[in-house]
C-alpha cells in the first residue's frame, strides 16, 4: 500500500514537472535551432576555407577511419551502451574535445559513466524524499557540469597553444637556419617549449620517428588541434616540401602575423569588455529577481510555474533572453 501511494505521488510530481518543463524546453530548443541555422548560413564560407586547408577534396577517395580511430573504438566500446554511443556523431566530436583538452579518456565510456552517476544521484535524492524538480536539477548538473569543465579546459589549452605559436615558429626557423632538419626542429620544440606546445609538436616528432611520414604527422597535428593558424603552418610546410623555398623565412612571417593578430585580439577584447559584461548582467538579472521574488512573495512568483498564462510568459521570456544573449555575443565577437 505504501509503495503504491509513493509511486502515485512520484508519478503526480513527474507529470507536474513535465507540464512545466515541456514548453520551456520546447521554446529553448526552437531558439537554439534558429540560432544554429543562422550561424551555419553565415559560417559556410569559413567552412569552405577550412575544408581547402584540410585537403578534404583530395582525400575523398580514401577511407575515413584511420588505424588510431579503429584502435580507439576497439578499446572504448566495451559495453552495449558504449557501442551504441559510438554510432552517434556527437561522440566523435566529444572525443576530439577530450583529445584537445589532453584528457586520456574514451568519449563513449565517459558519457556512460556520467549517465550512470547522474542516474544514481537522481535515484538517491528521490529516495531521500527530495523534491522531484530539485532531484532532476541535481542529476542534470551532475551530467552537464563535468562536460562544461572539459570544454573549458579544452578552450584554455587551445588558447595557450595559439599564444605559443609565434615562439614555436621562431624557434623552429632558428633551428632550420642552424642546419637542423624539420624533424629535429620538432624535437627541439618538444624539449625547450612548455605545455601544450611541447606535447603536440613532440607527438609529431614521435610519429615520424616511428615510421610515419612527416607530412602525415603534420596533417594529424592540424586535425588534432583544429586551429586555422596551425593549418596555415602545415599548409606552408607541405607546399615548401613540394616546391622548395626558404621555410625559415615563411615561418618568421607566419609567426609575425600571428603575434600581431594576438595583440589585436587582446585590444578588441578590451574594447568589447563592457558589452560582454552588459550581456552577462542582462542575462543573470531576471533569474536573480525571480529567486528574490520566491523569497519575498512566493505565491506571486509561482504563478509563472503554475498558471498557463504564466508558463507562456516564462517561455517567451526565456526564448527572448537566449536570443538577446546570442545577439550580444554576435555583436561583441569580432573576428580578428
Amino acid at each position: 500500500m505504501f509503495e503504491t501511494l509513493l509511486a502515485a505521488r512520484l508519478l503526480s510530481k513527474f507529470n507536474t514537472v513535465l507540464l512545466v518543463l515541456a514548453p520551456l524546453v520546447g521554446g529553448v530548443m526552437l531558439a537554439y535551432g534558429v540560432f544554429q541555422v543562422v550561424l551555419d548560413l553565415r559560417a559556410s564560407t569559413r567552412r569552405r576555407v577550412i575544408s581547402r586547408l584540410r585537403g578534404d577534396e583530395s582525400r575523398r577517395g580514401k577511407p575515413k577511419d584511420s588505424f588510431a580511430d579503429f584502435r580507439r573504438q576497439t578499446v572504448a566500446a566495451t559495453g552495449a551502451l558504449a557501442r551504441a554511443l559510438m554510432k552517434f556523431s556527437f561522440t566523435e566530436r566529444f572525443q576530439r574535445v577530450l583529445d584537445q583538452a589532453d584528457v586520456r579518456w574514451s568519449a563513449a565510456q565517459t558519457l556512460v559513466r556520467l549517465t550512470a552517476i547522474a542516474s544514481m544521484v537522481l535515484a538517491m535524492l528521490l529516495l531521500m524524499q527530495v523534491g522531484l524538480l530539485a532531484a532532476l536539477g541535481a542529476g542534470a548538473a551532475t551530467f552537464v557540469l563535468p562536460i562544461l569543465y572539459l570544454f573549458r579546459r579544452r578552450r584554455k589549452r587551445i588558447n595557450r597553444l595559439v599564444e605559443q605559436l609565434p615562439d614555436v615558429f621562431e624557434l623552429l626557423s632558428q633551428a632550420l637556419r642552424a642546419g637542423h632538419s624539420l624533424a629535429s626542429g620538432m624535437q627541439l620544440i618538444a624539449r625547450e617549449m612548455t605545455e601544450p606546445a611541447a606535447t603536440e609538436f613532440g607527438r609529431v616528432f614521435h610519429e615520424q620517428n616511428l615510421g610515419l611520414k612527416i607530412e602525415d604527422a603534420l596533417k594529424n597535428l592540424a586535425d588534432r588541434v583544429d586551429q586555422l593558424d596551425v593549418r596555415f603552418f602545415v599548409t606552408a610546410v607541405l607546399i615548401q616540401r613540394q616546391t622548395g623555398g626558404d621555410l625559415a623565412e615563411v615561418l618568421d612571417k607566419i609567426g609575425a602575423v600571428i603575434r600581431d593578430r594576438i595583440k589585436l585580439f587582446g585590444t578588441v577584447r578590451a574594447l568589447t569588455a563592457e558589452g560582454r559584461l552588459s550581456g552577462y548582467v542582462l542575462l543573470a538579472l531576471p533569474v536573480l529577481m525571480f529567486f528574490v521574488m520566491l523569497q519575498v512573495n512566493r505565491e506571486y512568483a509561482m504563478l509563472l510555474l503554475t498558471d498557463p498564462v504564466g508558463k507562456m510568459m516564462l517561455t517567451v521570456a526565456i526564448v527572448m533572453q537566449i536570443m538577446g544573449w546570442a545577439m550580444i555575443k554576435k555583436i561583441v565577437n569580432i573576428k580578428v
